[in-house]
């Protein structure tokens, strides 16, 4: 059953995605030919960890926080490196589009997405350690956003 906590984490995020995508024209800070450049490299490493992770997961997505009841942990592909890869991709996505798109704005919300996805993995993670005895352990050794390299 998801639980109130979990339907608001999604309900915030869809609206941080819908806010994103709205077109404006205020808060606009010139983006060079370097920064498009970045932006473009960052959103096309955001858009293949999501395509990778999506099907590393495979059976085991969901929207929520909360892992399926016949789920497994994952600790293989992408999710060697990375705990939360879909999150990963999707904030290297917002925050390269953002700087190729010239918006402060959009810089604004890829922050807000930023704090969500950490809160929202803080929850989750507490539900996958409760699922999974050895999600602990693979968490000191992996990177929540980004690989770890220490």
């Amino acid at each position: 059953m998801v639980k109130k906590k979990e339907w608001i984490f999604v309900i915030i995020q869809f609206f941080l995605f819908f806010t994103f995508m709205v077109p404006h024209s205020y808060m606009k800070f010139y983006a060079n030919e370097l920064l498009i450049s970045i932006g473009i490299v960052f959103v096309s490493i955001g858009l293949f960890i999501v395509l990778i992770a999506v099907l590393g997961l495979n059976r085991n997505l969901r929207i929520f926080p909360s892992p399926k009841s016949n789920s497994s942990l994952i600790t293989q592909g992408v999710f060697k490196f990375v705990r939360h890869p879909i999150y990963s991709g999707i904030l290297f996505t917002v925050f390269g589009f953002s700087i190729y798109s010239g918006s402060y704005f959009r810089l604004f919300v890829s922050l807000c997405l930023l704090l969500l996805f950490y809160l929202k993995s803080k929850y989750e993670e507490i539900l996958l350690a409760e699922k999974f005895t050895n999600y602990k352990e693979y968490s000191k050794k992996t990177g929540r956003f980004l690989p770890r390299f220490w």
